[in-house]
């Protein structure tokens, strides 16, 4: 068995989300195509070790956004060492939090926002490594 590969999130319009994820959340755009065989556009993006997947359906106009609600499942989650400097980045960029950030004292503090189609993304910093 390998290692963990990738998250996947649908999008409705890949180059908007493509430069979300890049110039708010500063992840690096590896590789982007469409899959004419399932009409469906897709990109793959980095940050760290962080491998991210964003597909559009071209066969269909009938995208959806999810409806959000907690537990904010499914998400994504990223580690950071500075919730501080993520949330300020966060508040600086325009994106909108949906909680927190919220904490466990002595073990963990976190925080939710979306993306523009509601996937939904958290960040995490650990004080006691697992």
């Amino acid at each position: 068995m390998r290692a963990f590969d990738h998250v996947a999130f649908q999008v409705s319009d890949i180059e908007a989300a493509i430069r979300f994820y890049e110039e708010k959340l500063g992840f690096t755009l590896k590789s982007k195509a469409v899959n004419s065989e399932e009409q469906e556009a897709y990109a793959f993006l980095i940050l760290d070790d962080v491998r991210l997947e964003l597909l559009q359906d071209l066969k269909e106009d009938t995208y959806q956004k999810s409806v959000v609600m907690p537990p904010y499942c499914p998400h994504l989650a990223i580690e950071t060492d500075d919730m501080e400097v993520v949330v300020m980045r966060l508040r600086q960029a325009g994106v909108d939090i949906l909680r927190g950030p919220l904490k466990i004292e002595d073990e963990e503090t976190w925080v939710y926002f979306t993306d523009p189609d509601n996937n939904v993304l958290e960040y995490i910093q650990w004080f006691k490594k697992k």
